[in-house]
């Protein structure tokens, strides 16, 4: 496996150096194993198309999106406080985020308590890149015939109307794309958004992770896309709940387009 080039901030800084964009890893791409595969995968897009970046390493804390979602909105302007007077120091521009929920925070919430950056999600990256030419799905995996269906983020779409970059991304695979009954604007919640991430479900007669599974099923798709680290970990134990795991996988847009791009 190549080696990922990243430098921190502090490191740029001390070169006197200014990235072109920060990476905001977050919490769920630099401590759940799973979500890490997926930090590296945008680092290697970003190393490949050759943009300049950092990322805050030890510096970057929770954006407190858990804990705004969970009523403590005392301890949210604490953490977001702590990022924004980092953020500043550093005169941050632009922010590419892995996962919806840091993203929707830092460009929704942020700017309320001095903190204007422009923020973009990796998928819209993406598109950007394919659309400048720069990504082009080709040297790399194939997934011609491959039945892939994505599933919308709540903090992507509804949150914050971004239903095309990550489809524009799929598009340039020779793949089947096919839609869930339940997408877009009318997608399902996989479970785990409001910070219902970190507790037992309430009483009820299904898990919502299960419940979208059947619309994967419905759907026929052997690959399920997916754009958040919140919605990969529910899609993923949805599909050892229904076991599935050798039928169904789950990978990220950023996954998808490296092995595409044989990166």
């Amino acid at each position: 496996m190549s080696e990922v080039k990243v430098l921190t901030m502090a490191e740029m800084a001390a070169q006197g150096q200014e990235p072109e964009i920060l990476f905001w890893v977050g919490c769920a791409g630099s401590f759940d194993e799973r979500a890490q595969r997926i930090t590296r995968d945008i680092c290697k897009i970003l190393n490949h198309v050759g943009i300049r970046f950092a990322v805050l390493g030890t510096e970057e804390s929770c954006t407190g999106d858990p804990a705004k979602r969970a009523g403590n909105e005392f301890l949210f302007q604490m953490q977001a406080m702590v990022n924004i007077q980092v953020l500043n120091g550093y005169h941050i521009k632009k922010i590419v985020t892995g996962c919806p929920h840091c993203f929707n925070t830092i460009r929704n919430e942020y700017p309320g308590l001095g903190g204007n950056y422009q923020v973009i999600h990796h998928s819209q990256l993406i598109q950007q890149l394919i659309d400048e030419g720069k990504l082009k799905a080709e040297g790399g995996e194939s997934f011609k015939g491959k039945r892939i269906t994505f599933h919308d983020p709540c903090y992507l779409g509804r949150g914050n109307n971004i239903y095309e970059a990550p489809r524009k991304a799929l598009e340039i695979l020779d793949a089947d794309l096919v839609e869930m009954k339940r997408c877009r604007s009318n997608g399902l919640c996989c479970g785990a958004g409001g910070a219902q991430m970190f507790k037992e479900p309430e009483k009820g007669n299904k898990d919502i992770n299960v419940e979208r599974m059947e619309d994967v099923l419905e759907s026929k798709a052997t690959v399920v896309a997916a754009a958040c680290p919140f919605c990969m970990t529910m899609l993923r134990d949805g599909v050892k709940h229904i076991e599935k795991e050798q039928e169904i996988q789950v990978l990220d847009i950023a996954e998808i387009t490296v092995r595409a791009n044989g990166l």
